[in-house]
């Protein structure tokens, strides 16, 4: 079911120049899929930092995990 989402003008103008030739919802599609990229890359590079015999709480103090 289509939406609508209020942004200024000027938001609007910088993300059509990014948009291109995509249907809003394919950007916003491709953005939230870079977004998901790059956290799991940055969270792989941490845990690739921990030691292999850290505890388990040591790692999930060192990721900032919730319980």
């Amino acid at each position: 079911m289509p939406t609508t989402i209020t942004i200024s003008k000027e938001t609007k103008e910088m993300l059509s120049h990014l948009k291109e030739d995509r249907t809003w919802d394919e950007f916003l599609r491709d953005m939230l899929e870079a977004y998901r990229r790059e956290n799991l890359k940055r969270a792989l590079t941490k845990l690739r930092k921990i030691e292999f015999d850290s505890t388990y709480e040591e790692v999930r103090l060192k990721l900032r995990l919730k319980e």
